[in-house]
């Protein structure tokens, strides 16, 4: 059965990264990245395809999971920080999401999208 048109890495989804994280996810050291539930996210799902960006470079992945929760704490505590970011604490990367995403965001939902290079 073929992929539908979404899922193929040629219509990767793309999302902005910090350069930090970036490295990561190209090294394949960072399996989960956050979001908030945003609703242009509301149908990503296991299978697609998001190619990550920043500056000039890129990284394709694949969604492996996409688990939603109600907040970064509750996220952290499910996912552990070794998956969102091996190179800092849970208490580190909760202030760091937080300066990223203020209340009225996390206020959303969180989501954590594992995803794997392809």
């Amino acid at each position: 059965m073929p992929l539908s048109d979404h899922t193929q890495p040629d219509q990767a989804r793309h999302m902005n990264l910090y350069r930090a994280y970036f490295d990561l996810v190209a090294t394949g050291r960072k399996t989960v990245e956050v979001r908030v539930q945003y609703p242009h996210l509301s149908d990503l799902a296991p299978g697609q395809h998001i190619r990550f960006g920043c500056d000039q470079d890129e990284c394709l992945t694949v969604v492996r999971r996409v688990t939603r929760y109600a907040s970064f704490v509750e996220m952290l505590d499910a996912e552990g920080p070794a998956s969102v970011n091996p190179d800092a604490t849970a208490e580190e990367q909760l202030a760091a999401i937080r300066r990223i995403y203020g209340p009225e965001k996390e206020a959303l939902g969180v989501l954590a999208i594992e995803v794997a290079r392809v």
